[in-house]
């Protein structure tokens, strides 16, 4: 899971995990807590709403949701 990952705002990282079956469930703040609706094995995800996410932030994120650094970089490019 050593990929690069390239600077990312949390729209984008929203975009892409919204690809991937997350929907928004609520929002408190500046930060953006998402929920998988098709794999109740994939933990909710909160996404901070912020020009650019921290790449270790970025990849807790995709940990938690259970996508390797390659599958969310397609998931980004689709």
């Amino acid at each position: 899971m050593r990929g690069r990952l390239p600077p990312l705002s949390g729209r984008e990282v929203i975009v892409a995990l919204e690809k991937a079956g997350y929907i928004i469930v609520r929002q408190r703040g500046s930060h953006i807590r998402m929920r998988c609706l098709g794999d109740t094995a994939r933990r909710p995800v909160t996404v901070p709403a912020h020009r650019e996410v921290k790449p270790d932030l970025l990849r807790k994120i995709i940990r938690d949701a259970d996508l390797t650094v390659e599958e969310f970089m397609e998931l980004l490019r689709g």
